[in-house]
């Protein structure tokens, strides 16, 4: 008998709770000498699944990869796309009222000199004759345009000549983990908790289980939803809302068929609304996309009408086609207090969670598994360790909830709920200092120090389409030469034409990926790896 914790109790099945038991049996046991750590889920038989898209961020191959998971059979089970960039539609509108759009791709350029190369840009101006500011930085907004996958026919998995990351299905992905989870030793058990029990210490000692009885716990991990169930209700842990900061706190999820199934755009799409946003996920098989708002701004009622009347407009609801069923989910935006009390830890969105605008949901759960696990407990359950673990949680919704708002405070859209988003709302100290700095300088990479996910490229990405530095004089410019913007021009114009001239489109690596027939254009676009660069216009 040891001190370690012996047993690690997950209550609560989806995405975050069979990750969580994965990632715990891998990282935990893979290298153990002696009896593995025991991993228990106990999953609600009464909770239903939902399969909405889902969009992700560049780390989940990594984690996949070092999990042990097949892409292959990943990409089969779980209906996955690519995903090269996110494209922002009208956040912001030009002098005339014209909607602007741009692009945050996942890769970025390197320094200049020893500049940031948007110095280069803002002083010289694009030298290829490039109007979007991405595309004159890095390879992505070209291979979204021309629709192309980010590595070449028969490659090995999780190879990769850009970064990328990947569309989903949420329900078919928590099948996918169960299965891995429970081939490592993961006990499931289907049963709801009723109730808790409680030692001298306030520590949680068992569960109660409704068919089973008494569930005896070291370690429990609450991965229960919105609805909290152990941190929240049972532990009595407060919620700290985001509502003055972040002002959506509905979503219409739907799911649609594509327009075309030959041609599926390897990025996610944000666009605005009157009094929110649109996401647009394209999975393998199908569309998932849905309106994310402010019940302050739009009823549910008129906010659906918005929403049809906008996938009939670009498109992915055919005119001819019936309303689908549309429901309301109310979001709780904001987190727990703590993450970790006593020997309770909540992971996922019992914990928290913030509009998904760049995707971050996954990746929340991913760092906090992590965190736990370099922070792994003996059975005294260490409060200092719980404080660490809370810091970096808190420091992480703090670092998405920032950037989130940023979108939103340098939008210029006229509607009441836009003016509200940027002149209504408490702005962190820390980020208003930020934006009113990088006013008179870039940012670097002094701005953003111990980034989980956002570092300054993200920052200057949304920052510069809608003219954040568009009246600034940046000093720093007189320090810049005009030669390395011009080599480095010149070697970016040649990276894409080789990449464009040997990157398969995105379906054809899809169905190569997945073992399926390639039609008869699969591979190179041909004649297109030019001209096809705008064809992700279509549907505006």
């Amino acid at each position: 008998m040891t001190n370690r914790v012996e047993q690690v109790t997950i209550v609560g099945g989806g995405t975050a709770g069979w990750l969580t038991a994965l990632s715990l049996t891998s990282f935990l046991n893979a290298g153990r000498e002696g009896p593995p750590v025991g991993v228990t889920l106990i999953e609600s038989p009464k909770v239903p699944t939902i399969g909405v898209g889902e969009a992700t961020v560049a780390g989940l191959p990594m984690l996949l990869q070092q999990l042990g998971l097949n892409e292959r059979d990943f990409f089969r089970r779980c209906n996955t796309s690519f995903k090269l960039s996110v494209r922002f539609g009208h956040w912001s509108q030009d002098a005339s009222g014209a909607p602007i759009d741009f692009y945050h791709p996942f890769n970025f350029p390197p320094h200049l000199a020893g500049f940031i190369p948007a110095y280069h840009y803002k002083k010289y101006g694009p030298l290829d004759g490039i109007s979007d500011f991405a595309d004159a930085m890095v390879e992505n907004t070209a291979l979204v345009k021309a629709l192309r996958g980010p590595r070449p026919l028969g490659r090995a998995p999780y190879d990769q000549a850009i970064n990328y990351a990947y569309h989903l299905d949420a329900a078919l992905f928590g099948q996918f983990l169960r299965e891995g989870a429970m081939a490592r030793g993961v006990r499931h058990v289907r049963d709801d908790v009723v109730d808790i029990e409680r030692d001298e210490r306030g520590y949680i000692s068992a569960l109660t289980l409704e068919q089973g009885g008494r569930h005896p716990v070291e370690l429990v991990i609450d991965c229960t939803g919105f609805q909290g169930l152990i941190l929240q209700k049972f532990m009595g842990e407060p919620f700290l809302p985001f509502g003055d900061q972040l002002l959506c706190d509905r979503a219409i999820p739907v799911q649609l068929p594509h327009r075309d199934p030959n041609r599926i755009e390897p990025c996610t799409r944000a666009t605005a609304l009157g009094a929110g946003w649109v996401w647009r996920v394209p999975l393998y098989s199908r569309v998932g996309t849905g309106y994310v708002y402010s019940s302050k701004f739009r009823s549910d009622d008129e906010a659906k009408a918005e929403f049809l009347a906008h996938v009939r407009r670009v498109g992915d609801l055919p005119a001819e086609a019936e309303d689908p069923e549309l429901r309301v989910i109310k979001m709780r935006i904001g987190r727990t207090r703590r993450a970790w009390v006593k020997n309770c830890v909540a992971i996922g969105l019992s914990g928290g969670f913030i509009e998904p605008l760049e995707s971050t949901a996954i990746h929340m759960t991913d760092a906090s598994v992590r965190w736990l696990a370099g922070l792994f407990p003996d059975k005294a359950v260490s409060p200092d360790l719980a404080g660490a673990f809370n810091h970096r949680v808190e420091r992480l919704y703090d670092e998405v909830r920032d950037f989130i708002q940023t979108h939103y405070l340098t939008s210029n859209r006229p509607e009441p709920f836009w003016q509200a988003a940027r002149g209504e709302v408490q702005v962190p100290d820390g980020l208003a200092q930020r934006l009113a700095q990088w006013r008179r300088v870039l940012p670097d990479e002094t701005d953003t120090p111990g980034h989980s996910l956002f570092n300054h490229w993200n920052y200057i990405y949304a920052l510069w389409p809608k003219g954040h530095f568009a009246e600034s004089e940046f000093p720093l410019e007189g320090s810049i030469s005009r030669r390395p913007w011009e080599l480095y021009s010149q070697h970016l114009a040649r990276e894409k034409a080789q990449l464009l001239a040997t990157l398969p489109d995105h379906v054809s690596l899809l169905r190569d990926i997945r073992g399926e027939p390639l039609s008869g254009t699969a591979g190179l676009a041909g004649a297109a790896a030019v001209g096809g660069l705008n064809l992700a216009q279509t549907g505006r």
